[in-house]
């Protein structure tokens, strides 16, 4: 049977493809907009434990010189423009060839296929930047966009362990470092992550990216869990 055609509505019409705007920093339009999400990221990516890019603030290079890595957002609460988006989950998958604040950024957005056209596109905007706020570094980081579809995107918070699934796409596993106390996980806290100040390091049980012509595995290598509330049109 011929492989099952993806509905033109779950993904950008040309028209509106973001990547099209990123490849000329000179048409670049930020149109930022009243929303915000409370919730939890977590991710996992090419770098040895512990990641130095969060810390830095995107200023020190990646282990190897690149960063290859996945993200996974469970949305508890949130609304875009009025519009519900609590309880939906999101995956990214995020290819940048140097230091993280240096931009360049390949992205590709996996949004719950449970999301309504007005939260599914809201989340697309805030997700490159667009809506401006917490994420409106992302309007300059972000050059291309990979692909934005739906997805059925697992995602299970299991005491230090956080798993995501979508699909063969994306299939991952991560832990917390335990502390001193092994009811208490290690964290830095207070930092200038734009992400959020609380950021948990994680080591990858499990770890696989098949997309996009990527084909990545990230077991053994570092992760964060990061605890966020961001909101636009202005940083929280």
């Amino acid at each position: 049977m011929p492989p099952k055609k993806r509905p033109d509505a779950d993904r950008l019409p040309i028209s509106q493809r973001i990547d099209s705007r990123m490849e000329n920093p000179g048409r670049r339009r930020m149109n930022p907009t009243n929303w915000e999400i409370k919730g939890e990221l977590f991710m996992n990516c090419s770098c040895e434990v512990v990641c130095p890019c969060g810390i830095s603030l995107g200023q020190h290079p990646p282990t190897y010189g690149y960063c290859q890595t996945w993200f996974a957002m469970q949305i508890d609460e949130g609304n875009f423009e009025g519009e519900s988006l609590d309880g939906l989950n999101v995956a990214l998958l995020i290819d940048i060839p140097g230091r993280m604040a240096e931009g360049n950024w390949k992205v590709a957005a996996y949004v719950d296929e449970s999301a309504s056209g007005k939260a599914y596109n809201g989340i697309l905007q805030i997700l490159t930047g667009a809506a401006g706020g917490n994420t409106g570094v992302f309007n300059f980081l972000v050059s291309e966009i990979l692909g934005a579809e739906r997805e059925k995107v697992i995602i299970e918070r299991d005491g230090r362990r956080r798993r995501i699934i979508v699909g063969r796409k994306i299939q991952g596993e991560i832990e917390m470092i335990p502390g001193k106390d092994p009811e208490t996980p290690v964290s830095m806290q207070n930092t200038q992550y734009w992400m959020g100040p609380t950021i948990y390091p994680a080591v990858g049980l499990k770890s696989k990216v098949r997309d996009y012509g990527r084909v990545w595995d990230f077991e053994g290598k570092s992760g964060d869990i990061i605890p966020i509330h961001w909101a636009g049109p202005g940083r929280i």
